[in-house]
């Protein structure tokens, strides 16, 4: 069974793959992913479980941050009603990708676009949540990494 973090890795550095090509080609912009999360950058539980996991699988696929990848870091801390805000913020940055943590934060990068990919990681039930269509055909710009069980 492949591990959530190599495939959470692997499902935001596919979606690279594409926007490298093209700009391989005019050889200035860095791809750019936006990382999308209620809670505080700097807490225990979100760099041990969140972020870490993600950067080390974006490694394996090959993308260093600063490197080869940018992070555009994103956390609300105690306000996560600004979540909608910082969704818009990653928007107006033309991020290539949005990876979200949390339900929340699914939501808000959902409703901020329809054209940039959406990755989201344990958004619960997305498709009652209306966040896809299916689990097998999510549709629109937005996948999920989830484990709820019914």
């Amino acid at each position: 069974m492949i591990e959530r973090r190599v495939f959470i890795g692997a499902l935001a550095g596919g979606l690279l793959t594409a926007p490298l090509s093209v700009q391989a080609q005019q050889g200035a912009k860095l791809p750019r992913v936006g990382y999308l999360s209620p809670g505080a950058g700097n807490s225990a539980y979100l760099t041990t479980y969140r972020r870490e996991p993600f950067l080390r699988g974006l490694r394996e696929l090959g993308y260093v941050e600063g490197q080869t990848v940018v992070v555009e870091y994103r956390y609300t801390g105690p306000t996560p009603e600004r979540l909608a805000e910082m969704a818009a913020e990653l928007v107006d940055l033309k991020v290539d990708v949005i990876v979200t943590a949390a339900t929340p934060a699914a939501r808000a990068a959902k409703k901020a676009t329809s054209a940039i990919p959406i990755v989201m990681v344990d958004p619960g039930d997305p498709v009652a949540l209306g966040l896809v269509q299916s689990l097998a055909r999510p549709g629109g710009n937005a996948t999920a990494l989830t484990s709820f069980a019914p």
